[in-house]
């Protein structure tokens, strides 16, 4: 077979060979980011969607040619290891990211409890962490950036629309861990100063997992049973399906006792009885019912991805994503805004350099689906915040809106 010189090819083809010749130079250079998410495990229902949305992301970046640092354009290579709801093993990807893999920055974590085994790592290693579910405050380090939920973000809003509704009573149930004692702490005070009494605030917990709900419901329904009661839930992970499914069989419902919860979106109210859960509330900084360009093209181009995924440019093969009942939600929302907050700034600092790329983040603008976002010197975002009634559809009507909330994560600084 004869061979075809490349002047001939040029001629023949100068469009496509020069395209080709473009896209080879800028994939020869590639960054390496961290996906630091429970694959499997008890948490799996909720952080392999992260998983999901953050290779989608970086799809996106790559298509539209990569971060430009240095003259050269950079792809994004991802690394992506799976600590299995195991907290210690969080700690350990997480040095394994940095140290043996090189990365650059990593986007993980759901629990608290496995953000604080991160944290140490992050910090004797001088990484880059980016933290992206709601979460109980209390917490600034140099090393991560929060894009999440903080408690007056999350927590206080909706509390004040119970309040406001007439609610005087309120069961506070979570999972045992360090998320749930510490909003709840916080709650408890805030509480006590609108003037509710010990006496009409209860505080239950369970381990992350439990399946057995009959007990707790029945001591909801009898809490409840005088009116003017309902539920604050920071139950984690799939240990919510039993719950919600007990609560409904209890004939428990949005009126007679309303739920609102924290770590429930529309990601996890897939494996939910939605219809039987309709009217109770969420308060998140995003939901996918939003009407904005910005959401319309991030919904329709997540839901393509999902049943064609790929990292276009680096050799990185993407599995495990199901393509079926998908939805957009508030973690992966800010999932998604931290990696181009991270991309803007490296840019904007001409360097992947931790200490370089963590003083240029600070004052990033990004104009997501829910609104604009600015990165604050206290490394928690500005966002807009939304309360939401759950739909028969698993989707959430915007019942209250408050606009550009700053996220803060002491509380000695709202609770005055």
């Amino acid at each position: 077979m004869k061979k075809t010189s490349l002047s001939l090819l040029k001629k023949l083809f100068p469009v496509a060979l020069a395209t080709s010749l473009t896209f080879s130079a800028a994939a020869a250079d590639t960054v390496k980011v961290g996906v630091l998410h429970s694959l499997s495990g008890t948490m799996a229902i909720s952080e392999t969607s992260l998983k999901d949305v953050l290779l989608f992301t970086f799809d996106e970046i790559n298509k539209g040619g990569g971060i430009k640092v240095g003259g050269k354009n950079y792809l994004i290579e991802p690394v992506v290891v799976d600590p299995a709801s195991d907290w210690p093993l969080f700690a350990e990807k997480a040095e394994q990211l940095l140290v043996k893999d090189k990365v650059a920055v990593i986007f993980g974590c759901w629990t608290s409890v496995s953000r604080k085994f991160v944290l140490p790592v992050v910090e004797r290693n001088n990484g880059l962490l980016f933290y992206p579910v709601q979460y109980e405050g209390e917490e600034l380090s140099q090393n991560i950036f929060y894009t999440a939920e903080a408690v007056n973000q999350q927590a206080i809003p909706p509390v004040d629309y119970m309040l406001a509704e007439g609610k005087k009573k309120f069961y506070l149930l979570g999972s045992d861990y360090v998320y749930p004692r510490t909003t709840n702490k916080i709650l408890k005070q805030y509480l006590k100063m609108k003037g509710i009494p010990d006496s009409d605030i209860v505080e239950i917990y369970t381990p992350f997992g439990h399946q057995d709900y009959q007990t707790i419901v029945a001591a909801i329904k009898a809490f409840a049973a005088g009116g003017k009661a309902c539920v604050i839930s920071t139950l984690n992970g799939d240990t919510n399906i039993p719950f919600f499914k007990e609560f409904a069989n209890a004939g428990l419902t949005s009126e007679n006792c309303p739920v609102v919860s924290f770590s429930i979106s529309e990601d996890e109210f897939r494996g939910l009885p939605a219809k039987e859960l309709a009217g109770h509330l969420g308060c998140w900084t995003y939901f996918m019912s939003l009407k904005t360009p910005e959401n319309d093209k991030f919904v329709k181009d997540f839901l393509a991805w999902v049943k064609d995924p790929k990292v276009t440019g680096v050799d990185f093969k993407v599995t495990g994503v199901d393509p079926k009942g998908r939805v957009t939600c508030s973690p992966m929302n800010l999932s998604r805004i931290g990696v181009n907050l991270w991309k803007q700034a490296a840019e904007k600092a001409d360097s992947f350099e931790v200490d370089k790329v963590r003083a240029a983040l600070i004052g990033q603008k990004f104009k997501g689906p829910a609104g604009e976002v600015t990165m604050q010197e206290n490394h928690h975002l500005v966002n807009n915040v939304f309360i939401g009634e759950t739909l028969p559809s698993g989707q959430f009507k915007v019942i209250k809106t408050f606009n550009a909330v700053a996220g803060e994560p002491f509380s000695e600084k709202f609770l005055k």
